[in-house]
């Protein structure tokens, strides 16, 4: 699942992760998000930090505590790559915090390596 309230930015995900042969479901704010995720259990949510409403760390914090979700792997993705603010990230459960400028190759890389951590295959 994809997470991001630039619609743009959702499109680039999907192609990216389509083309390397995931199925793509995608959700538009972080309330959408939560409901989309616990009615489909995706196999790994791609995470936009900055999003208005609620942001990717609460609910990356939200899906983490709670027990039908908390074994969904996430990678947030973000402007925001401050230490402080991957630590912040990483804190609320995420497997990995990387930035928006980041390589399809890197990103796919990253997904199969999550994947891989949690045992979960797509």
């Amino acid at each position: 699942m994809v997470v991001d309230d630039e619609p743009m930015a959702r499109d680039l995900l999907r192609l990216m992760l389509e083309r390397a042969g995931f199925r793509v479901s995608e959700a538009r704010d972080g309330f959408d998000a939560l409901e989309k995720v616990k009615q489909n259990l995706p196999d790994i949510v791609i995470l936009d930090v900055m999003m208005p409403g609620m942001d990717g760390v609460s609910v990356c914090r939200a899906l983490s505590s709670d027990d039908a979700t908390a074994h969904v792997p996430i990678i947030m993705l973000s402007a925001k790559t401050h230490a402080s603010s991957i630590q912040e990230g990483l804190d609320a459960g995420a497997k990995r915090y990387l930035s928006k400028l980041i390589s399809r190759k890197d990103l796919i890389k990253n997904i199969h390596e999550v994947l891989d951590e949690v045992g979960t295959v797509p």
